[in-house]
């Protein structure tokens, strides 16, 4: 395989990765996940607890962070591609303005950082392997206190 052709792939596949992250995070386009995603798509770390298996947690999961920040939007940091996977290394940010894991609108800014890779086959979002920053966000939400500066001995 010639060099422009593996360029050209992997700018395929990051393309494709940024594509469906804005369309179902920062548009809330539930149908991004039936475009971008394979029937077969398996996630290995879902984003919300008790979510269904495959594509419908990633819909769950962007259907949820809507109602509760109807801004939220996802800005790229980095993308990253190699073979058929794609690293994605992102901050995500919206106003706190619907109920959200139980706590009342603050009216505040949340963000949540985070990083994905994405395996991507016949250009489809094939497996999904991801890290939140899940303490940061419920530290955020006032759900878990802010870290407390352990004392130093003399």
């Amino acid at each position: 395989m010639s060099t422009d052709t593996v360029t050209d792939r992997l700018a395929r596949a990051k393309q494709l990765v940024d594509e469906f992250v804005q369309a179902l995070f920062t548009r809330g386009e539930l149908d991004a996940v039936d475009r971008y995603l394979a029937p077969q798509y398996v996630d290995h770390d879902p984003p919300v607890p008790d979510a269904p298996s495959g594509r419908e947690a990633l819909r769950r999961a962007a259907a949820m962070f809507r109602a509760a920040f109807p801004d939220w939007h996802s800005d790229l940091e980095q993308l990253v591609a190699e073979g058929d996977v794609v690293v994605e290394r992102f901050t995500a940010r919206g106003t706190h303005r619907g109920e959200f894991l139980g706590v009342p609108p603050t009216g505040g800014p949340v963000e949540l950082a985070g990083i994905n890779i994405f395996r991507i086959e016949d250009d489809l979002i094939v497996e999904r392997w991801g890290r939140l920053d899940e303490l940061g966000l419920l530290r955020r939400l006032g759900l878990v206190p802010a870290a407390v500066n352990a004392p130093t001995s003399p």
